[in-house]
């Protein structure tokens, strides 16, 4: 099936790159020097779809909202859809979930988001859902935790000495590698994988401050120094400690069982050695 991914940045690159050349496009709002053919498309100012439409397609929507909800983004570009696509693949954020004290959540736990950024993508996907249901189109949410790969593994912060939270005080982590990601969007596109919301990670629950250990361990960098909690609360920046203030173990079963995906980097130490390897 031909497929429109919409964003063309970190993850769309790579979603990009795994799907055939003579099916694919991708929209992005700046010129981009890539083996698969894309076009100029910027969804705060574009009023009309920059390429024709097949009667068959899907798209993978990688775009963030921007402002308040709802997302003036995701309205502007779903009326350009004509015809409707038969299946539409939205990445979402597993922060929708809110703070659940550490407990497990499932694609059945209610959302409560507790913040702003969150609130957001819940008002992203009620409104794709109200969309897609009169549109006749499937639509797959995939719910996806802090998504970390090459040139995103915070080495800068490494680097200047930015102290993280004590183990103690840490919470449970959740995440997912770029490459991971990008493999679950493709798997989202069979017409054989029900539609609905799926978790994706790599349900390894070790906890922020372990992970960024670890970067420095395999960067061959000074461990970043560790401060309590109440410390933190005085030293962290208001979005790094709405962050912190949320804890939960993300469950991912349905992703491996039902989308067919098991994460190459289930072993977050695995994703770090080749996230390093391709730094630069």
């Amino acid at each position: 099936m031909f497929t429109l991914v919409t964003g063309v940045g970190y993850t769309g690159r790579r979603v990009l790159s795994l799907l055939p050349r003579e099916s694919v496009i991708g929209l992005s709002r700046s010129a981009l020097d890539i083996d698969r053919p894309t076009t100029l498309f910027d969804l705060d100012s574009a009023t009309t779809m920059p390429v024709a439409l097949p009667p068959r397609y899907a798209v993978i929507y990688t775009v963030p909202p921007k402002g308040a909800a709802p997302d003036a983004r995701l309205q502007r570009f779903l009326p350009m859809l004509e015809p409707a696509p038969q299946r539409f693949v939205y990445i979402s954020t597993t922060g929708v979930y809110g703070d659940c004290s550490g407990a497990t959540v499932s694609e059945t736990t209610p959302v409560k988001p507790a913040n702003e950024r969150s609130g957001r993508r819940v008002a992203a996907e009620t409104l794709l859902a109200q969309w897609a249901g009169k549109n006749a189109c499937d639509l797959v949410i995939l719910r996806a935790p802090g998504i970390y790969g090459p040139g995103r593994l915070g080495l800068d912060n490494i680097r200047s000495g930015m102290p993280v939270l004590s183990e103690d005080d840490a919470n449970p982590g959740n995440r997912i590698h770029v490459d991971d990601l990008a493999a679950c969007c493709v798997a989202a596109l069979a017409d054989n994988i029900p539609a609905g919301i799926y978790n994706v990670g790599d349900n390894d629950h070790r906890s922020s401050t372990w992970f960024t250990r670890e970067v420095a361990r395999q960067a061959r960098l000074p461990a970043p120094p560790q401060i309590s909690r109440e410390t933190a609360n005085h030293q962290f920046s208001a979005a790094r400690l709405s962050f912190m203030a949320e804890s939960r173990r993300v469950d991912t079963r349905k992703m491996r069982e039902v989308l067919g995906v098991t994460p190459r980097y289930a072993n977050p130490e695995d994703g770090i050695a080749a996230s390093c390897l391709l730094y630069t």
